[in-house]
């Protein structure tokens, strides 16, 4: 019994509020007519009131003629008695007029307001777009018979359009000061360009407003601009664009000259046909250029396909078998989204020399300005062939021989490869009687042993090293700027220099990134080389003068590559050891090097500390971080314990952090089976499959760590490793 009276008081209640609520509608409506009707008034009153100027006019001329009468009666009577009986009857006529043509005028202007307010409001209902009126609430509450068709009922015109459409919410409504609003949304499958204004009563009629209400708020009007057929042919259009592309086989003369001969045509054409069977997927256009060049030409529609593969055909090329000891790889290169065929074509070179310039094995896109990079993870090979070095070095040569003086710069907090490479460089400029500088701006632990050799010695000039500020107060229009050990200008120790000067040389073995170094006189960039005092060990032989190095000369050099090699454990190959053989021969010494690397006491117990600090992620991960408090060379120190770290059982790769003037600097090293390059490139850096690094910037050690996890994490899940 009492629940049925409750729910009676509740029913009764909710009759109640539905009531009110259709009073409150009504008062409302009675509102809105009223202040209609009130306004029809004003504007009436309006047109009343300049209709009563314009008719008034005439009685405006009997002043002068009343005026100009006076002066006729001065002059003659008779005269002005005749005028006087002229202004009467115009007075008459006038008056006549007035009165009988007023309410014709009044009816005719009134009737072509109102008609003309009629044709406005039949043109607005059969407008050709979808349109609406809505307050600021989102309230529809006028609408044209398109945008019913749009809803496709006229039941949900009684929401919201907040509601109604998803994409839509009050804070795209225009604003006071800002009466237009543009975006876009998706609705049933269509796409539409919305433009809302902001319609103010007040700005409308500014003389019929009565100043003591607020007009202020008004409505807005809603316009749909269906736009899904526009975005369809766009898209189409973007679709039917052609990407030109290259592909070249890396190692076609090394593939084939580890197998026998009568199998190597069967081995080529295996390779022609993985490749044109997998372009013909995408129903593109292939054109075998030479014997390891191909050109092919699709459109950019199968681009998503190729691109959710991650090329595909490197993997499968690189699994062909048949008995050869060195597996084939490829390079591709694609230009996408250019203007003109000819740009997509120079964007797919462009994508070949970074391909092949970061070792090969991989795919490379450009897309405007964005560069994708895919595949990449196989070591590289070394090549045998030196016709490479040779042609490099004559280059190298000439370019030398039209200068006086030659700046050599490596990059910042230089090791011993970076010295050892520029004290090279410095022994073929001064066999050519050239003022050499090298520019070091900080001499660290790692490289203070071989600075110490140099400094102070009688046999090289005072001048030899000098810091950022005196190179480029050396810098003229007669000098050459040759950059070792890095091919990026923000890694180099004094970045201006390389936009001081239009003679640039740049001699280095770590792969090419989107941002290295253009417009170089001479680029000599080799990722299979060990270091570059390998590559410039080479380069001294090819010199037509034999410049001889010195014994400490050659010290630095065998230095750097030891120390970059890692005791000639990665990335060591025939060359290396070639480079070596040369080394010894100008009188490198084997124990001068050890004892010039040994380390005291206090900074083996800081390497052992990051040892111990290094944690197991995921299983195949060894992250550790260097405390970089009392050490004086801390990246140098986390290196060597990233090495050391690959000696635990079951790591795949290993990662150490240290920070050292505001910079979080990460050393990455693997073996074989990760290729820490493409890490590190995430990162911001770069390297080789088995050495890399890289430079954070506005960020803690745990925050870098952090990011590092999840990176490995992410790439992990997505199958890049």
């Amino acid at each position: 019994m009492g629940n049925n009276l409750e729910d009676e008081k509740l029913n009764t209640g909710s009759g109640q509020d539905s009531e009110s609520k259709e009073l409150q509608n009504k008062e409302k409506a009675m509102i809105r007519e009223q202040s209609m009707k009130r306004k029809a008034k004003l504007r009436s009153a309006v047109l009343q009131s300049q209709l009563e100027r314009y008719m008034i006019v005439p009685f405006l001329f009997l002043i002068p003629l009343v005026v100009f009468n006076i002066f006729i009666y001065y002059d003659n009577l008779q005269y002005g008695l005749w005028f006087s009986g002229m202004i009467v009857i115009y007075t008459i006529l006038v008056v006549f007029f007035y009165v009988y043509n007023r309410p014709k005028i009044s009816g005719a202007l009134m009737d072509f307001a109102f008609k003309h307010g009629q044709v406005q409001k039949e043109l607005l209902k059969d407008l050709a777009i979808p349109y609406i009126l809505i307050d600021f609430e989102g309230k529809i509450l006028w609408g044209n018979p398109l945008f019913y068709e749009i809803l496709g009922s006229k039941k949900l015109a009684k929401k919201s359009v907040v509601q109604i459409f998803p994409d839509i919410t009050r804070d795209l409504f225009p604003k006071r000061g800002n009466g237009k609003v543009e975006f876009n949304m998706q609705y049933n499958n269509c796409f539409y360009r919305v433009e809302m204004r902001r319609v103010v009563i007040r700005d409308i009629f500014p003389d019929d407003m009565d100043e003591s209400e607020d007009y202020e708020d008004g409505l807005i009007a809603m316009y749909l601009f269906d736009e899904t057929e526009l975005r369809h042919y766009i898209q189409e259009n973007k679709d039917q664009k052609l990407v030109a592309g290259l592909i070249y086989i890396d190692n076609y003369e090394e593939a084939l000259e580890g197998i026998e001969e009568v199998r190597r045509p069967l081995l080529t054409a295996l390779v022609d046909r993985k490749v044109n069977k997998y372009m013909q997927n995408v129903d593109a256009i292939i054109k075998k250029l030479e014997k390891d060049k191909y050109m092919v030409v699709f459109q950019q529609r199968y681009m998503e396909q190729l691109q959710s593969t991650k090329f595909a055909l490197l993997d499968e090329v690189r699994a062909i078998n048949i008995g050869n000891e060195v597996g084939m790889t490829l390079s591709i290169g694609l230009g996408v989204n250019g203007n003109t065929y000819n740009e997509s074509y120079e964007a797919a070179r462009v994508c070949m020399d970074l391909a092949l310039g970061r070792g090969g094995d991989q795919a490379v896109v450009k897309d405007g300005e964005q560069i994708y990079y895919y595949g990449g993870k196989s070591q590289g090979v070394e090549k045998n062939t030196k016709v490479k070095a040779r042609v490099k070095a004559h280059a190298l040569q000439e370019v030398l021989e039209t200068k006086d003086q030659v700046i050599i710069m490596g990059h910042r907090l230089p090791d011993t490869d970076a010295l050892g490479s520029g004290i090279g460089i410095y022994r073929i400029a001064a066999s050519m009687n050239k003022r050499v500088h090298i520019v070091i701006n900080e001499i660290t632990s790692s490289i203070r042993p071989i600075m110490n050799n140099f400094i102070g010695n009688s046999a090289y000039p005072e001048n030899l090293f000098v810091n950022s500020e005196q190179a480029i107060n050396l810098m003229d229009a007669n000098t050459v700027l040759v950059v070792v050990d890095t091919n990026r200008p923000s890694y180099t120790e004094c970045p201006e220099l390389i936009d001081m000067t239009k003679s640039l040389v740049v001699i280095d073995h770590h792969r090419t990134m989107s941002d290295s170094i253009q417009n170089a006189l001479l680029s000599y960039i080799e990722p299979y080389a060990s270091s570059a005092c390998e590559m410039i060990a080479e380069i001294i032989q090819y010199i037509s003068d034999k410049p001889k190095l010195r014994p400490i000369e050659a010290d630095a050099m065998y230095s750097g590559i030891l120390i970059d090699t890692d005791n000639f454990v990665t990335k060591t190959g025939v060359r290396t050891f070639e480079s070596c053989s040369y080394l010894k021969r100008c009188g490198a010494d084997v124990t001068r090097v050890r004892k010039m690397f040994r380390t005291d006491l206090d900074i083996y117990k800081q390497k052992m500390l990051g040892v111990e600090n290094a944690e197991i992620f995921m299983d195949d991960y060894v992250i550790g971080v260097l405390p970089s408090e009392g050490v004086d060379s801390p990246t140098v120190l986390s290196a060597q314990i990233a090495n050391e770290l690959l000696d635990v059982e079951g790591v795949k790769a290993s990662f150490m952090l240290t920070e050292y003037n505001h910079t979080i600097y990460i050393s990455a090293r693997a073996i074989d089976e990760v290729n820490v390059q493409i890490i590190m490139e995430r990162m911001g850096g770069g390297g080789h499959a088995a050495v890399a690094g890289a430079q954070l910037q506005d960020c803690t050690i745990e925050e870098a760590k952090k990011q590092l996890q999840a990176v490995l994490e992410h790439m992990t899940i997505n199958g890049d490793l």
